[in-house]
């Protein structure tokens, strides 16, 4: 399997997605960021933001061949914390001794894991990460959404986690 990390971002840490991450990397024996445990600033023009955690994070990651990225659904979009962190990537865009850095997302696969109470995940929400991903040069590997309307229920996800693990593996 290539090396994977997981970026997990959710207002509850043991909640329906923190609970379906660490499903997938306990089979898959991966590290879980969780992201609201870092001090990671919004994006500013200025840059004014550089000595948070999000640098440091972000050297990590890169070390990894494959990205997990699990936020529930929230109002059609990412986790708060998950969105700075996809915008802050623009550092390594914008700034000159950073922009070798950020080229190091090139080739890297990209996957999402999500919840929401809804039987499938929302288009905008996928299509966000898809086109992001492709803008960094990243392929979209695929995702695994569960629905937990009634909370999470790991026997009724069974087939989509295996596959999602196996996908990962390939």
């Amino acid at each position: 399997m290539k090396s994977t990390i997981a970026l997990f971002s959710s207002a509850r840490r043991h909640g329906n997605t923190g609970r379906l991450m660490d499903l997938v990397a306990g089979r898959l024996n991966i590290e879980v960021v969780d992201l609201g445990e870092k001090r990671i600033a919004a994006y500013t023009y200025e840059h004014h933001n550089r000595h948070d955690d999000f640098e440091p994070l972000m050297g990590h990651v890169l070390r990894f061949e494959q990205i997990i990225f699990a936020s529930p659904i929230y109002w059609y979009a990412t986790s708060p914390p998950m969105k700075m962190f996809l915008d802050r990537i623009s550092d390594y865009l914008d700034l000159a001794e950073l922009l070798d850095e950020g080229r190091r997302l090139r080739g890297k696969a990209g996957y999402v894991l999500c919840t929401s109470v809804d039987d499938t995940p929302a288009s905008a929400f996928i299509d966000s990460f898809r086109q992001t991903f492709e803008y960094l040069g990243m392929s979209f590997g695929g995702f695994v959404h569960v629905k937990c309307e009634s909370g999470f229920v790991p026997e009724t996800c069974e087939a989509d986690v295996a596959a999602f693990v196996e996908l990962l593996r390939r």
